[in-house]
């Protein structure tokens, strides 16, 4: 069985993780971020699940959003913990460039033994700033399932803002694309 799937079945039957329906609407993501979504997402609620917020649409394992509302400078971008005793941690460092960034992602996924491959990373506008978008195929070792993933990014007064999306090639990546690519464009920051 999957790890992460037993790792969220165990939270949920210790009362760790409570899950929640986000309607459509304009939405606040922390204190600085808001996204409009259409159609309704799942919202898995615990602290255990790191500093991002967890969305998924068909439910965990199958795919996930990650929305980090402003990571501080050397703030992980994972739950402390998570991965086993050896595992690194990977840090945010507000002078970091997007290949970094998309590095600490890439550590992020692969810690795992997971097989990550960047397949693009470009400059985008994203929550009304100059930030990057990147698309990467990721290969999960627990099952050997074909992932397709694709994220949004930006640092704003030292922070790291970002969405990154993941879910199985066949079928799931593309039913849902769009409506992630419509929440990273809705994307705004308060200053």
């Amino acid at each position: 069985m999957n790890k992460l799937l037993v790792l969220l079945l165990v939270a949920l039957l210790g009362g760790c993780v409570s899950m929640a329906k986000v309607e459509t609407g304009e939405r606040a993501v922390g204190d600085r971020m808001t996204v409009t979504i259409e159609g309704p997402w799942n919202h898995l609620d615990s602290s255990s699940l790191g500093p991002a917020e967890t969305w998924t649409m068909e439910g965990l394992p199958v795919d996930q959003l990650l929305l980090y509302p402003g990571l501080k400078d050397g703030q992980a971008i994972h739950a402390r913990g998570q991965g086993g005793p050896n595992a690194k941690s990977f840090e945010f460092r507000a002078a970091m460039q997007p290949d970094e960034i998309v590095g600490l992602f890439e550590g992020m996924l692969t810690r795992d033994g997971s097989r990550f491959r960047l397949m693009r990373l470009e400059p985008v506008d994203f929550a009304g700033q100059k930030g990057f978008r990147f698309e990467y195929a990721l290969t999960r070792k627990v099952d050997n399932v074909q992932l397709l993933g694709l994220g949004y990014g930006t640092v704003s007064k030292g922070e790291l803002f970002a969405i990154v999306y993941t879910a199985p090639r066949l079928t799931f990546f593309a039913r849902h694309r769009d409506r992630v690519e419509q929440i990273a464009k809705s994307a705004r920051l308060k200053n």
